[in-house]
């Protein structure tokens, strides 16, 4: 994305971690370690409010226990359409098959764009944060000008890349 003119003007280099803040450290830590796998982290001793860092695939979660747990909203329908974040899976059956029998409430959602298929679950945190796992990496990232597709997975992106150097030999003949 360009701001006048330059393509990434603050030098970003990549998504660090998000804050949630949540009624229950613990509960919320349980959540993350024991359903979506994330490992705890050392958090600064400096800090004067309770949380938790947890880390996996590549980013952090910082819980943050709510001053007025009491106060925060309960969200009690899954709105594939709200915040949330999502991972992609090896194998969406298996996914399903353990928040089943974690009994964690889920809803199902498909995506389909030029013939590929992406499915998706959607289900939430202990405090109603919203939790998606799809098999996206089979759905490009096709820029909207100028620039070539790419892909959410490191593999797919090889096998892109190969695609797009074949097509534009082939265009060169």
């Amino acid at each position: 994305m360009k701001y006048n003119g330059v393509e990434n003007p603050l030098r970003l280099q990549s998504v660090n971690h998000i804050s949630l803040i949540c009624r229950s450290v613990e509960e919320s830590m349980d959540f993350y370690q024991n359903v979506l796998g994330f490992s705890p982290i050392r958090r600064p001793g400096s800090f004067d409010f309770d949380g938790a860092w947890l880390f996996g695939y590549g980013i952090g979660i910082h819980l943050l226990e709510a001053e007025n747990p009491e106060k925060l909203p309960k969200k009690k329908e899954i709105n594939p359409k709200d915040n949330h974040i999502s991972f992609q899976c090896e194998s969406m059956g298996a996914v399903e098959k353990k928040l089943k029998e974690m009994e964690i409430a889920y809803v199902r959602a498909t995506v389909e764009e030029g013939g590929i298929q992406v499915d998706q679950l959607f289900f939430h945190d202990p405090d109603g944060f919203m939790i998606e796992i799809c098999n996206c990496d089979s759905l490009p990232v096709i820029p909207l000008v100028g620039e070539v597709a790419r892909s959410c997975s490191l593999v797919n992106l090889e096998k892109m890349q190969n695609q797009q150097q074949i097509q534009n030999m082939l265009q060169k003949l």
